[in-house]
């Protein structure tokens, strides 16, 4: 096993963040399920409180790593590429392995998408929200939020609390909020059981769809035009509902595009669809992510090559191997083959209990029961 434990959420994930997700889908699976958000609190003494702040989900995954991995080795991957064994694996310190099987989970760093309009800006004047870790820099300053995900509201408060002047422009006509006391009163009226019929602890997908969501195994079956309609539905730009009273002074406008931006001296000038323009010190970008497992520069140019992919997400089968027969891919980049819960930290046990069942032939739990007993 190779890589920096949290490395993403710890580099480039801003100061200040809370987690969106709920408290069943901030859990990394394990078999036993003994390594919970509770039993990490338990065995640490750190309060955790909802929604979960950035920072201290760093602090439970670190934990997770060294009762589950402590013999990480955190050098990094320079190449993996075919072998007659299988795979050659190139450390960046020249050291070489040959293994017959790999598994990459290296996260969504290399995706950060950001528009062609804002290509030519230099790093100075547009940026993407994944480069900065403290957005303390901007106090003072007079800047533009592209996007109305999470990432961009979230950004945008952080923004305003730390003395930076901020508007947020978004192509959406209106922002969609999660969590809010509607549904709060609807799981209320309905009952614990009603909603657990309905809402899958995973808390992907709106009411119904979320348990389908919940099980890729279903989904893979439903005909594709169908799968991209359940995508849409339960996963889409939105932010938590938490984030409303913190953006009350934040002026947001919606259902406005960036027709041309253009830098004059230290500032950029952007002019929108309706004629308006303003000229700011920068422009943040919450613009997401598009996966294309090309941007993975530790993949050797041949190797891709042999991956088949649609729109840049690679095609799996079962246990999440590519076409590329020993060679598996997890997290995000699954989700074109076992849908969207793959973006997410809940998707953790489908994909190892999959991945852990298609190479030993014997699933994880029951691996772990015989262990125990």
């Amino acid at each position: 096993m190779f890589g920096e434990p949290m490395g993403f959420w710890a580099r480039y994930m801003p100061v200040g963040m809370l987690l969106r997700s709920n408290w069943t889908a901030t859990r990394i699976a394990d078999p036993s399920h003994s390594l919970t958000l509770e039993a990490y609190q338990a065995a640490s003494g750190n309060h955790l409180a909802a929604p979960v702040p950035l920072d201290r989900f760093i602090q439970y995954g670190l934990w997770y790593q060294r009762q589950v991995a402590p013999d990480l080795d955190q050098r990094k991957i320079a190449c993996l590429e075919s072998d007659p064994v299988g795979f050659r694996i190139t450390l960046t310190d020249g050291s070489v392995m040959l293994s017959r099987r790999v598994v990459v989970a290296a996260g969504i760093g290399p995706f950060a998408w950001r528009p062609p309009e804002f290509e030519g800006l230099a790093p100075s004047l547009a940026s993407h929200s994944s480069e900065h870790h403290d957005l303390s820099r901007f106090a003072g300053r007079r800047l533009v939020v592209i996007g109305a995900g999470q990432s961009a509201l979230e950004s945008a408060a952080l923004l305003h609390e730390g003395g930076a002047e901020v508007e947020i422009i978004a192509r959406s006509r209106r922002i969609q909020w999660l969590q809010g006391w509607t549904s709060k009163r609807l799981h209320h009226r309905l009952g614990s059981l009603t909603s657990r019929l309905l809402y899958a602890p995973t808390d992907v997908g709106p009411a119904g769809i979320s348990q389908i969501m919940a099980r890729p195994d279903l989904l893979r079956q439903l005909p594709r035009r169908l799968q991209g309609w359940l995508w849409k539905r339960s996963v889409r730009p939105a932010g938590a509902r938490w984030l409303v009273s913190r953006l009350r002074h934040v002026p947001i406008r919606l259902g406005r595009s960036v027709r041309s931006v253009a830098s004059v001296g230290e500032q950029v000038k952007i002019r929108l669809d309706d004629g308006s323009e303003r000229t700011v010190d920068h422009v943040l970008l919450g613009t997401g992510y598009r996966v294309n497992v090309s941007k993975y520069e530790f993949l050797a140019p041949g190797l891709v090559r042999l991956i088949r992919c649609t729109n840049g997400y690679p095609c799996l089968h079962d246990g999440l191997e590519t076409s590329v027969p020993g060679l598996h891919i997890l997290g995000a980049p699954a989700a074109w083959s076992f849908g969207p819960l793959m973006q997410f930290v809940s998707g953790t046990q489908y994909a190892s209990q999959s991945l852990t069942r298609y190479i030993t032939g014997h699933d994880a739990n029951s691996m772990h029961r015989e262990g125990s007993s």
